[in-house]
């Protein structure tokens, strides 16, 4: 079972976002080091605490610094782009890097009400549309074609789609796409939609059988109780959100529910319970239990924590954790 990572490249409270791209840079080369097998980060837009929002120039930039592991987008969110500009973009990528370029697409604005109409001045309400003329774009030469993505055409960059909902699962099955769910931050339908796409999933040219990627969160330190106080950055981040007041990644509290209080903190742990918290022996046992029941082709991690040496850290118990955890056949 593959291994791999997201980030999208934080930016704490007490660093600026020239410290953040470098922390970014230097967690890839990490996890590259680590075995991890991909390496993607996510367009998000107006949040102080993120700052991945050029996402295919943060990819090149990546990309130019590791050697093996594949790096790409988790993901692009389609609607606030043209199919042929992100066709271009990441032909481009895979002319200058090779094989090792993916693309994953959503159809989220990747912000808020603000954001979407800022960047959707001429958008497109079709996403399953957008998605198969951007896979035309990307696959064989198209000769007398009326438009062309060049660079693009021929480089057949792997096409995958993500979502939180029942939506992406539907359309990632009827096109025959690998599927990532964002468990990580909403896992409310995760386990319905994981069942309608392996179930009504279609064989096609890109792949032959089903691929699930499951998301989940990490927070792995020497013992539980650091563990859980490094979650606490994430907890905040998320309960800021709720309230309207994003700003950059919280440095970890104490008393949780001092800062958030204990009702939203139950609500913030629902939304990141696909989640792995504490010790090397309490993060197996949990990640165990998340392959067990789910049993993911892949399993992405993302660390969210304010240090950038714990976040390293986070990673690599878990990198070293992870080969043990095959999902049991079924």
């Amino acid at each position: 079972m593959q291994y791999s990572v997201l980030d999208l490249a934080p930016v704490p409270e007490g660093i600026d976002v020239a410290q953040a791209l470098k922390n970014t840079t230097d967690l890839a080369q990490h996890c590259e080091a680590l075995g991890y097998h991909r390496f993607w980060l996510a367009e998000h837009h107006n949040m102080p605490g993120i700052a991945s929002a050029a996402t295919a120039v943060l990819i090149g930039h990546v990309a130019a610094h590791t050697k093996s592991i594949r790096v790409g987008a988790g993901g692009v969110m389609l609607p606030n782009h043209a199919p042929l500009t992100i066709a271009e973009q990441f032909g481009t990528l895979a002319a200058l890097h090779g094989d090792r370029i993916d693309l994953g697409l959503g159809r989220a604005p990747g912000g808020d009400q603000a954001v979407y109409h800022a960047l959707r001045r001429a958008g497109s309400d079709d996403f399953p549309g957008d998605v198969a003329e951007l896979i035309g774009y990307l696959g064989d030469p198209r000769e007398g074609a009326p438009v062309r993505a060049l660079p693009g055409e021929g480089s057949h960059v792997p096409v995958w789609i993500l979502g939180s909902s029942l939506y992406g699962a539907q359309l990632a099955a009827h096109y025959g796409l690998p599927y990532a769910f964002a468990s990580h931050f909403a896992p409310d339908a995760l386990e319905q939609a994981t069942e309608i796409y392996r179930r009504t999933f279609r064989p096609s040219v890109h792949l032959a059988k089903p691929h699930f990627m499951l998301a989940a969160n990490v927070f792995a330190a020497d013992t539980d109780e650091e563990g859980a106080y490094l979650r606490t950055s994430m907890q905040q981040a998320f309960a800021r959100m709720r309230t309207g007041t994003r700003g950059k990644l919280p440095r970890p509290v104490e008393d949780i529910d001092a800062v958030i209080g204990a009702g939203v903190r139950r609500s913030v742990d629902q939304m990141m319970s696909v989640s792995a918290t504490g010790s090397r022996e309490k993060v197996r046992g949990e990640l165990r239990e998340l392959i067990t029941r789910y049993q993911p082709d892949e399993v992405i991690l993302t660390s969210q924590i304010h240090d950038h040496a714990a976040r390293k850290k986070s990673l690599q118990i878990a990198a070293e954790i992870m080969p043990d955890l095959e999902p049991a056949p079924v």
